[in-house]
């Protein structure tokens, strides 16, 4: 079986309110890649919303998309994050963390209202992103002798290499991202190249 080495996930931060019964809804979803700017969104959002009774979330990380988690913060459970996290698996999105936070409005929603709230609120936000495509890369590190220079560089100009560091001098170090589809043929034509040392990072 072919896995595709593309993912989808959102190009900037957007945001919505939505509305139900008086109880304020608003939605944030934020392109991210770990769970360090998970924590940075998060906290700004709790400073910006001290008042908010729920900051509810749902993230997913990787092009794998196995690494996620849902969050109700205090809502009944799975009424909030499972809905989330919903929107993002329908929209197929990864790199993503949606959070809503909640400001009630004095009349109760019961389970099935919370979880529609939720929901409406995560999928009103996600159309207010632009969608992209990224292709999963993998990160390389070449140090090869000086007379090599023209060679290697044509090579990595065939297989759409971007490079990302280098250093010439007697011996060369070029630091370069590839397409994971493209990587298999790219080491093999490399590995034939004399005094050429690969290092995958």
């Amino acid at each position: 079986m072919l896995f595709s080495d593309t993912y989808l996930t959102i190009e900037h931060k957007a945001n919505i309110i939505f509305k139900d019964k008086g109880s304020k809804f608003l939605a944030f979803a934020f392109p991210v890649e770990n769970d360090a700017q998970i924590k940075d969104a998060l906290l700004q959002l709790k400073k910006e919303h001290p008042n908010a009774n729920h900051h509810c979330y749902a993230y997913r990380l990787g092009a794998d998309k196995l690494n996620y988690r849902a969050n109700d913060d205090g809502e009944p459970n799975n009424t909030a994050g499972k809905p989330i996290l919903g929107q993002m698996q329908s929209n197929d999105l990864t790199n993503v963390l949606i959070v809503v936070v909640r400001y009630f409005g004095g009349t109760l929603l019961g389970v099935s209202g919370l979880i529609n709230a939720y929901k409406s609120s995560a999928a009103e936000v996600i159309k207010e992103c632009n969608i992209i495509e990224k292709f999963i890369s993998f990160n390389y590190t070449i140090s090869f002798p000086f007379e090599h220079l023209n060679d290697v560089m044509k090579l990595l100009k065939q297989t759409d290499c971007k490079i990302i560091a280098q250093q010439f001098d007697n011996d060369c170090e070029i630091s370069f991202s590839i397409r994971k589809a493209n990587s298999e043929a790219c080491e093999e034509k490399l590995k034939k190249l004399n005094g050429l040392k690969l290092t995958y990072q």
